[in-house]
């Protein structure tokens, strides 16, 4: 079975950092591309950032660009640094699977809290 679980989230600062973290298993998701979204309350669910099979190449919604990376290790762990949070990235943050840049994003994790206030 297929499943994604995200870590990381919390409570954070105006201008501090977090870094989440999402480990996939069921299946070698090294050739998968990966994927963050997140939602706020009554909003639709945003594109935050993509990251390649190979780790290669990288893709970030205009919202959050210049304050995030994303990196993958070999072990099905992709993570999401986001760095001068503002309270606007409070949302659920989603990890999520692909199974190449042509496909849908089909895996999905539960989500986490991040919530940005001071």
């Amino acid at each position: 079975q297929v499943q994604l679980v995200e870590s990381g989230g919390g409570l954070v600062q105006p201008g501090g950092s977090l870094r989440l973290s999402c480990a996939a298993s069921g299946r070698t998701f090294s050739s998968y591309d990966m994927g963050w979204f997140r939602q706020a309350p009554g909003k639709e669910r945003e594109f935050v950032a993509a990251i390649t099979g190979s780790g290669g190449n990288s893709y970030f919604g205009d919202s959050v660009k210049g304050r995030i990376s994303i990196s993958r290790d070999n072990a099905n762990v992709v993570y999401l640094q986001v760095n001068s949070l503002k309270p606007e990235d409070t949302a659920v943050y989603y990890c999520a699977a692909r199974t190449s840049s042509m496909a849908p994003f089909s895996y999905w994790g539960q989500g986490t809290q991040v919530t940005v206030s001071s």
